[in-house]
């Protein structure tokens, strides 16, 4: 059985946001890293999520200096400035179920 966790992980997208190539860059870069280095070395690298493409620098320019231990705290960064663009349209579920304004007579127990 698939997880979707590991689909995401090999394909470079992770939680709606898509690093592409960047994810590996990442990954080999040395630790720890400092904002302005980050962006220099990567800042105009895109990044796909649902509501179009942006730049790293884009992305991270708020965030003001401060230094990076790890490929996985720059992708926390980028995932916690991105928030509810990366999400794809709003109230959707593949899960099934009743859509909005339906009732159910189910129950859950």
């Amino acid at each position: 059985m698939s997880d979707d966790t590991d689909t995401e992980a090999t394909d470079g997208r992770e939680m709606g946001v898509d690093f592409g190539d960047l994810r590996g860059d990442l990954e080999d870069e040395e630790y720890p890293l400092s904002h302005g280095t980050l962006l220099d070395r990567y800042g105009d690298r895109e990044l796909e999520i649902s509501s179009g493409t942006r730049t790293l620098r884009e992305v991270l320019s708020d965030l003001g200096e401060r230094d990076y231990e790890s490929a996985d705290a720059v992708r926390q960064a980028v995932l916690n400035m991105v928030g509810e663009e990366a999400v794809g349209r709003e109230g959707y579920s593949d899960r099934g179920g009743d859509g909005e304004g339906q009732e159910s007579d189910q129950e859950s127990f």
